[in-house]
């Protein structure tokens, strides 16, 4: 990212709102459970860590602004992550760019792959670059149900947990996005199960 980006996505950042003199232990909690998925997420996207970070916490000072708004909702969790997924886009959309994601899965991925020592690291690579451009043109939810279970590697309870939706729904969007990515790459898809 060069300095003119980075200035960008502080300017993207600036805080709207005010940090409330009293913390509710209920949104220390919440932050405490969310505040690591919702950074890898954002890092993930945005392809630099402080602007993640300083993202995230934007996003967590907005959700404690409005915190007793927010535990009146049907569904907090899943209000909170889509409060998340806009302030991901709408940093993307003022730098100018698109979702870091499929550079930082390929190298994340490679990473993991590497420090195991199961392969090549450029045959990791090469397997996984056209893999990256489908899952980004998967359906919303299913897309994140993929990044999270997949790429960021949260279980099905996690994964339904951070979203705010159930295990069964988490379950049907991974079959779909599964579906729908072979489709897209032209492959066979194996039998269906569960990965836990």
């Amino acid at each position: 990212m060069n300095e003119d980006d980075e200035k960008k996505g502080r300017a993207a950042a600036r805080p709207a709102v005010r940090e409330p003199q009293h913390i509710p232990l209920a949104f220390r909690a919440f932050h405490d459970q969310y505040a690591g998925a919702y950074q890898r997420y954002a890092e993930l996207h945005l392809g630099d860590v402080r602007l993640a970070e300083r993202v995230v916490h934007l996003v967590f000072l907005s959700l404690l602004t409005g915190w007793h708004r927010l535990m009146e909702e049907a569904n907090p969790a899943a209000s909170a992550w889509a409060h998340l997924k806009e302030a991901v886009d709408e940093v993307l959309l003022r730098l100018g760019r698109t979702s870091a994601m499929a550079e930082t899965a390929v190298f994340q991925r490679v990473v993991r792959v590497v420090l195991e020592g199961a392969r090549d690291e450029f045959a990791a690579m090469e397997s996984h670059v056209g893999l990256y451009p489908a899952i980004a043109r998967l359906p919303a939810r299913q897309f994140d149900v993929v990044v999270l279970h997949y790429v960021l590697d949260h279980t099905t309870a996690q994964t339904a947990d951070i979203m705010g939706i159930t295990e069964a729904t988490v379950r049907s969007h991974r079959l779909h996005a599964r579906q729908r990515i072979a489709q897209d790459l032209g492959l066979e898809l194996g039998p269906d199960h569960d990965e836990e």
